[in-house]
């Protein structure tokens, strides 16, 4: 699939397809040979990722054990209790290039790939006042770092600033391409349809792309076990910057896998398992996400 990909990845400037940058190979002493490959870092930001979720669309096995959940774990489809509000117009670029490259993975015959989602937690303004660190405290060395760490019991600690979309600067934000190789600047409905950077406070000014510094809003609904009411609905509500794109697309629906999808449908509901053909596939995966990034009324 390389000479497809290559069209693919150069036609299409802001797909979110993992780049491929080389193929290597080295031959240590004594002749032994090890090939490796170089890929675009999904992640490479200044901004802490506190959460990853490595999200495929189907809910066999896709959960981790509470017990194994660390600060760097990458978490799965069922671990995913967020629901992301986005700005109209970001919601329509990311799932118009979704579908373009779902629709070429689906041509290639590729199952098995997975949306890379990394989560930049920030408070919005509301909550400022409540997530204050306290001014009793007089050792700054024993205060808690705000970017974003694991706290002392295992709680998130949420820096108290929130997100601000403003128009695109061009001298105030780096142009060159960087590691993600994202195209154009992206243009938000809530900003008159123009060019806009993610402003935020306290940290730096960063230029919106494709999968890269995109702002939302992520809802978690709270249990009856969370809260004292059951006549309300309660939400648990951050601002989040995102970061995103498609990786392990290297699985083909091969022989292998045919075998493997109609053993383990003998075991579990066909639908629902990670091993299904490439255009099932590539739709469960998009609905999946639209869930997960509801349309705005």
């Amino acid at each position: 699939m390389l000479h497809e990909y290559y069209i693919h990845v150069k036609k299409h400037e802001n797909t979110l397809i993992t780049k491929f940058f080389g193929l290597h190979r080295i031959t240590l002493r004594g002749g032994r040979k090890v090939r490796f490959v170089v890929m675009g870092n999904m992640f490479c930001t200044e901004l802490r990722i506190h959460r990853s979720y490595d999200l495929k669309g189907s809910t066999v096995g896709r959960c981790t054990d509470k017990d194994k959940i660390k600060e760097n774990t990458t978490l799965k489809d069922l671990d995913l209790s967020f629901e992301f509000q986005m700005d109209k117009l970001l919601r329509e670029y990311l799932f118009k290039q979704i579908s373009i490259d779902c629709e070429f993975l689906e041509s290639q015959q590729i199952i098995d790939y997975s949306l890379l989602l990394g989560l930049h937690f920030r408070a919005p303004e509301h909550l400022k006042a409540l997530l204050e660190l306290p001014t009793t405290a007089t050792n700054s060395d024993s205060l808690p770092r705000t970017d974003g760490i694991i706290g002392s019991q295992g709680e998130l600690i949420i820096p108290p600033k929130g997100l601000l979309l403003v128009t695109h600067e061009p001298s105030f934000v780096s142009t060159a391409p960087g590691p993600h190789i994202r195209g154009s600047t992206l243009r938000a409905f809530s900003v008159g349809d123009k060019e806009v950077d993610l402003l935020i406070p306290g940290t730096g000014r960063f230029k919106v792309q494709l999968g890269v510094n995109m702002p939302a809003q992520a809802n978690h609904k709270l249990l009856d076990n969370e809260c004292d009411s059951n006549e309300v609905e309660l939400f648990e509500v951050y601002d989040v910057v995102l970061y995103m794109g498609i990786i392990d697309i290297l699985q083909e629906y091969n022989v292998k896998k045919k075998i493997e999808h109609a053993f383990k449908s003998l075991q579990f509901d066909p639908q629902l398992i990670s091993v299904v053909e490439p255009k099932f596939y590539a739709s469960r995966f998009i609905n999946f996400l639209k869930k997960k990034f509801p349309e705005q009324p």
